[in-house]
């Protein structure tokens, strides 16, 4: 039996208990340190639930088993290909976060408003939620992407964990208050539950597209997913490390402004093809995560750099 999941994939590629074991651990690993619920049909974590994971991993469609054929190509040695099945796993978690379907968005705020005094349920239908405070039948009259925008100027909070099921996260329930208490307070009157969960959706993302670890470049060869360096060069910690982990974390629309950081909003939505609203929050977002990033890196200007080779540079 080989010794190292590496020593295992290198001959062909193909899955053995070592493989398996160390994947199993790096599950564990990932849902602990991210908080992570464990899938449909588990009420807690356990070595089942992180097999269910790695199984659903595996017969993904359009990507599958080439995961972890590809990651132990780019590998160099046992630990470079755990840090590659570490942002494969990772990926895959927030992954399969973002498939809320906006009804289920909806459910949750009107569950959430419906149990707090500080917001008003409209009677009739579609059902529309303002403050108490406002005035009764006052109704927002506006156009949504006023609404996002005003969104997007909220700034210090965000939302690392989506729930499918069970109670919804603490730092959850205080994002989505904060921006739906701002935008009530802005819009002065009653705002259609629809509308409320598009601008959530706008500012936090919940439904952006689907985001996996790139394995295949456009011309069928693979992806540089990490530098290729040599084990006695490999600096996991280093600038590029802090770059990776930064750019696990972006959003596809959050990459693709990444090198637009000075242009506006409305440069942004020509780029992303979306509403001006929209991108504003995407840029707003993709600005906030980057300034709690780097506060603590004494290098900011490699990090930098080093994201901007990821999307292949500064902008033209």
């Amino acid at each position: 039996m080989a010794s190292s999941a590496f020593e295992e994939l290198s001959p062909t590629g193909e899955l053995g208990p070592v493989t398996l074991d160390l994947l199993r651990r790096l599950v564990h690993q990932v849902r602990r340190t991210y908080g992570f619920p464990p899938p449909d049909g588990y009420a807690e974590w356990s070595d089942d639930a992180a097999d269910d994971v790695i199984t659903s991993m595996l017969t993904r469609e359009g990507e599958g088993r080439k995961f972890v054929t590809s990651c132990s190509v780019l590998a160099v040695d046992e630990a470079s290909l755990e840090r590659l099945f570490l942002a494969a796993i990772k990926n895959f978690f927030i992954d399969e976060a973002k498939k809320t379907p906006r009804g289920k968005v909806r459910r949750r705020i009107a569950r959430l408003m419906s149990e707090d005094p500080v917001y008003r349920k409209g009677p009739g239908s579609p059902p529309r939620w303002a403050l108490a405070e406002h005035a009764e039948g006052a109704v927002w009259q506006g156009d949504l992407d006023d609404l996002i925008a005003q969104a997007a100027r909220v700034t210090g909070v965000g939302i690392t964990r989506w729930n499918h099921s069970g109670p919804t996260p603490k730092q959850t329930v205080h994002a989505l208050k904060t921006i739906l208490l701002n935008v009530l307070h802005y819009a002065q009157g009653a705002v259609r539950e629809e509308d409320l969960a598009k601008v959530l959706q706008a500012r936090f993302e919940l439904l952006a597209p689907a985001r996996f670890i790139t394995l295949y470049a456009d011309e069928g060869t693979v992806s540089e997913l990490v530098p290729q360096r040599s084990a006695a060069t490999a600096d996991p910690v280093g600038v590029e490390g802090v770059a990776d982990d930064i750019w696990q974390r972006l959003s596809p629309n959050e990459r693709l402004l990444l090198p637009h950081l000075d242009k506006d909003a409305h440069h942004a939505a020509q780029l992303l093809e979306i509403r001006r609203g929209h991108a504003a929050a995407v840029l707003s977002n993709l600005k906030t995560t980057l300034g709690r990033a780097l506060s603590a890196e004494s290098d900011q200007q490699s990090v930098m750099a080093a994201l901007l080779r990821r999307c292949g540079g500064a902008p033209s």
